[in-house]
């Protein structure tokens, strides 16, 4: 994987970081810089770990199945991107609004934004992804991104929520059909 496409993946990992920092920029009186900050830390962190575990998770069971990496690998890009397409769509409300930064508020939204980047991890290691650099790119993407959501929600709202997310899944989608076909060497 090149240094585009793990931006890309990085991109498509942060957008549910990124709607989730709209939502707690929104849910902020005043915005200042530190509010931006400890949300990008969060995310950027969480999105970085959760990579790097199930890489490690995958690594020590892939050297087995390496004749599977590849069709597993778009199986897990396809499952992840259809769920966050499913989500874009869903209707129910995890309680974004709410205006603390406390631990106990922020480690459930960066571990439930995070999830999905776990299962990336575990692709990673099927194709056997630099590990390191990937995770750096999409922590500093995440916590970038993250960092301008909350600016960003006090300015826009929610009006671009939906669109990031099904965006973020369908490029996912298409970097595991990529995957697939690079296995069976069509491409």
């Amino acid at each position: 994987m090149d240094i585009w496409e793990l931006f890309t993946v990085a991109l498509c990992l942060a957008t549910d970081a990124f709607t989730v920092a709209i939502c707690k920029g929104l849910s902020l009186k005043k915005i200042r810089l530190r509010h931006c900050l400890i949300v990008g830390l969060y995310f950027g962190l969480f999105q970085a770990l959760m990579p790097l575990i199930g890489y490690l998770l995958a690594d020590t069971v892939a050297a087995g199945v390496t004749e599977y990496s590849f069709p597993v690998a778009f199986l897990l890009l396809l499952l992840i991107g259809l769920n966050m397409i499913r989500e874009a769509f869903s209707k129910k409300e995890e309680g974004e609004m709410n205006d603390s930064l406390s631990f106990t508020v922020m480690l459930p939204l960066a571990l439930a934004t995070s999830i999905d980047a776990l299962a990336v991890g575990v692709s990673f290691a099927l194709v056997r992804v630099d590990i390191l650099p990937a995770v750096a790119i999409i922590g500093l993407v995440t916590l970038l991104l993250s960092a301008v959501g909350v600016r960003l929600g006090s300015l826009v709202g929610q009006r671009f929520r939906k669109v990031a997310t099904v965006c973020g899944g369908a490029v996912l989608i298409l970097l595991g059909v990529k995957v697939l076909l690079e296995g069976l060497g069509v491409i």
